[in-house]
Parts: C-alpha cells; sequence; structure tokens
C-alpha cells in the first residue's frame, strides 16, 4: 500500500528519506517488507500521501475517536489521483439502499470493469442504483470543454463513458439519465457516505481536490449535495442517444 501511495503522489524514496530525515534503506524497509513505521514517521507519511494510517498498514488498529456534531469531513485528497484506487470500489461495496453518482463523464469509473460489475451486483441486492452523466450535446457540457481547452473533447469524453454505462440501464434497479448542468462538484455517494470531486476553473476533475464524507445529520454537507443531486436528476433526460448513422 505504501508503494502505491507513494507513487500516486510523485515521491520516490529519495525524496521520502530526505523529508523524513531517515536513511533510503529504512524507507525501502518500510515498503519491501511491511514494516510498520514509528508514529512520528506515520504521521509524516499519511501527511505526504495524502492517505489514512489504516490505509497505508491495514493491521493498524482503526482509532475510536469522538466525532463533533457537524464533522462529516473525514479524509481530504489533494487531488483525485491521490484517493486509494481501490476506495470508490470500497464505496460503492457499502451501500445497502442507494448508489447516486452526478458527474460529467466519469471515465475512470465507467473504464473500471470491476466497478460496473459491483453495480450490477449491488442494483441486484436491492441497491437503487442513479448515474447522471452530462449531455454530450449540452450547452454548459460545451462550456466546460472550452474551459479546459479541449473543445469538443469533453464531449468525447462522456460519449465513451456511454460505451461502458449506457447498457447498465437496461439492467433492472439501474437508471441512466444526461443532464446538462453547471456542475461545481462531481459526487459519488453510497447511502451515508460520498466522496466529493469538487471542480476548478480550467483544470480536469482529476486535478481537483476530494473529500470523504460522512452524514451525521440533516443539515451537513452530504444532505446538501444529495438535495443538489435531486434537482439535477429531476430535470435529467434519458440516456438513450441515437445511433449514427452508417457510412
Amino acid at each position: 500500500m505504501l508503494a502505491r501511495a507513494l507513487s500516486g503522489a510523485s515521491l520516490d524514496i529519495v525524496d521520502v528519506a530526505a523529508q523524513l530525515s531517515v536513511d533510503p534503506k529504512t524507507v525501502q524497509r518500510w515498503i519491501s517488507s511491511g514494516r510498520i513505521p514509528y508514529p512520528r514517521h506515520r504521521d509524516a507519511l499519511v501527511s505526504l500521501t495524502g492517505w489514512t494510517a489504516h490505509d497505508l498498514w491495514p493491521s493498524l488498529p482503526r482509532p475510536v475517536e469522538p466525532l463533533a456534531a457537524a464533522d462529516e469531513i473525514r479524509i481530504i485528497y489533494p487531488h483525485r489521483s491521490a484517493v486509494p484506487s481501490d476506495s470508490w470500489s470500497r464505496l460503492l461495496g457499502r451501500a445497502e439502499h442507494e448508489i447516486d453518482i452526478l458527474v460529467y463523464s466519469a471515465n475512470f469509473l465507467a473504464e473500471d470493469v470491476s466497478a460496473l460489475t459491483l453495480l450490477r451486483q449491488k442494483a441486484e441486492a436491492g441497491v437503487r442504483v442513479r448515474i447522471a452523466l452530462g449531455d454530450p450535446d449540452g450547452e454548459h457540457i460545451a462550456s466546460r470543454g472550452i474551459e479546459e481547452r479541449i473543445g469538443a473533447g469533453m464531449s468525447a469524453r462522456i460519449r465513451t463513458a456511454l460505451v461502458s454505462l449506457q447498457p447498465l440501464d437496461e439492467e433492472p434497479g439501474i437508471a441512466l439519465r444526461l443532464h446538462d448542468t453547471v456542475l461545481y462538484n462531481s459526487t459519488y455517494r453510497a447511502d451515508d457516505e460520498m466522496l466529493l470531486n469538487s471542480h476548478i476553473y480550467g483544470r480536469p476533475a482529476a486535478q481537483a481536490p476530494v473529500l470523504f464524507l460522512k452524514r451525521v445529520g440533516d443539515e451537513g454537507m452530504v444532505s446538501t449535495h444529495m438535495a443538489s443531486f435531486e434537482r439535477v436528476w429531476a430535470a435529467a433526460k434519458p440516456s438513450k442517444l441515437p445511433v449514427p448513422p452508417a457510412t
């Protein structure tokens, strides 16, 4: 896990050794043997990678801490690539009632065969799954492409994602719609938990921060974003796109 975390943060052994004032061989032992560093070094590695201590060293006991009434933010990742790759499937896997996804394209998820299989399995188990993708022909999607300086590339990304995601719309319990909304965040919600990927003007979502939230009340951040999803979903249209004519 530590090797993956360091790679995701673009750090090598020499970088880490210099920042923690240890010998590079010590860092190598942490990686190769799974040896758990001293607490001060663990804290430094958590800060450097953006991963939690338990994600880096699963054998560590989970801390039991009292939560404040409004303490919904559990983890803040500096950008999406810092999120452990299995966090998305673990989030979806914990859902027992509802999964809601609101994005423009989310190609990284659409290309993950295991995630698509998991969505099908969850729907079969009675979980309601709703996915709202951007409308590739939408005005706001075109604007987002201009903002990111990729032009029609944004629409192309959505159409690529639809190749994988549109078949899910035929599955009982799964609904896919298209929206033309200005998104300030992409949201991935499973019951009371949410990964919230903020959007930054001119930068792709992959380069923006991600918050892991857990709902603790009716007036908090998760509830606010759940209400926002409902408004977008109500205005969205079916995902069926016309098939281009044969050439």
